[in-house]
């Protein structure tokens, strides 16, 4: 992504490039800030990179499921137990996912923070794909807020819609959108 810097009142512009990009540390870093002690995720191969560094973490566990409305319960359980769990999918798995995050989530009132691939999205042009278009509308009709990420100095949001879950005790999303960098 190319940032644009404008000089201010001397009415020239400057385009300088430079590197925008979130890296999978960045968001460990968050996680266990936050003292999370479970990620249950659905492999994808946008994820590749967090998996990577998530399975050198001692920290975190890594709870791998088959179908994204398994995350729900999954996460819910842990909770249950003791334990500080995230869910990572990506948003066509919230569409999946929707009766275990009202029954699970919302109905039982479960502080869980759900980091989420914003597939399709573009911050420029036209977002063509109904999993982008539809994603925020859903959030929005069943109460749920979240923050948007995508770059390094983002990711302070993660913990921001942490506190904020454990304030209000619901569901918050974390829509990552962008892939992870190297």
């Amino acid at each position: 992504m190319a940032g644009e810097h404008h000089y201010g009142g001397t009415g020239r512009s400057a385009m300088t490039t430079y590197e925008v990009v979130l890296h999978p540390t960045s968001v460990v870093e968050e996680l266990k800030k936050n003292n999370i002690s479970h990620v249950v995720w659905l492999p994808d191969s946008e994820t590749n990179f967090m998996y990577q560094l998530l399975t050198s973490e001692p920290s975190i566990d890594l709870v791998p499921v088959c179908r994204e409305g398994e995350t729900m319960a999954i996460a819910a359980g842990l909770w249950v137990g003791g334990a500080r769990p995230i869910v990572l999918i990506q948003n066509t798995g919230i569409f999946e996912s929707g009766d275990s995050i009202r029954g699970l989530g919302l109905d039982i009132n479960q502080p869980l923070v759900m980091l989420v691939g914003y597939r399709g999205w573009t911050r420029r042009g036209i977002t063509n794909d109904s999993a982008a278009v539809f994603i925020e509308h859903i959030l929005h009709t069943w109460g749920i807020n979240y923050y948007l990420i995508e770059t390094d100095e983002d990711a302070d949001r993660i913990s921001v819609a942490i506190a904020e879950a454990d304030r209000t005790q619901k569901p918050v999303a974390v829509l990552v959108g962008t892939e992870f960098g190297v």
